[in-house]
């Protein structure tokens, strides 16, 4: 389904966006960043929040970081103020890049078994699906983070996948 190639290739993307729309973020003030604009998780602040805690989440699962401390509900309100937020996702954004570079082909051929959280029932999937998983939903809402960007009057740069930078 995926190489470990894509995984890394995947995983230096998150890291060029992350550092794209938190840079653009940071244009604004905070009222602006935290103003409910619509979108699922409300807020700009909340929806790049969410994302981490998603991150956290798969990365609990695939490389034994620690599961968030609040569920899915109270995912847009897990770090409260701007710059812890900043600090805990170029941290995630490090450590991603760290596992994606130690994937192996045979693990992504592999099943995968996971447990949902709060749930005690375990599931199964192919963990290269899971994987594909992990970097769909960070891109899904940083979509939704880039248009509330833009209507904020921010102004992210390319987020097109052939100008990911080669470093």
């Amino acid at each position: 389904m995926i190489t470990p190639n894509y995984v890394r290739m995947m995983a230096r993307y998150n890291r060029w966006q992350n550092g794209n729309l938190y840079g653009a973020a940071d244009t604004l003030d905070d009222a602006a960043r935290r103003q409910d604009r619509g979108a699922f998780f409300g807020s700009i602040h909340e929806t790049l929040t969410h994302i981490l805690w998603g991150d956290t989440a798969w990365m609990s699962r695939f490389d034994n970081w620690d599961t968030p401390e609040v569920g899915i509900a109270d995912s847009g309100g897990m770090i409260a103020e701007w710059e812890t937020l900043k600090q805990a996702r170029a941290t995630a954004d490090v450590r991603i890049v760290d596992w994606a570079s130690r994937i192996t082909a045979e693990e992504l051929a592999g099943d995968f078994e996971w447990y949902p959280m709060g749930k005690t029932t375990a599931m199964v999937h192919p963990h290269g699906q899971l994987i594909t998983h992990l970097f769909n939903h960070q891109t899904h809402h940083r979509g939704q983070v880039h248009a509330m960007l833009t209507a904020a009057g921010a102004t992210p740069t390319a987020t097109d996948l052939p100008f990911l930078p080669e470093s």
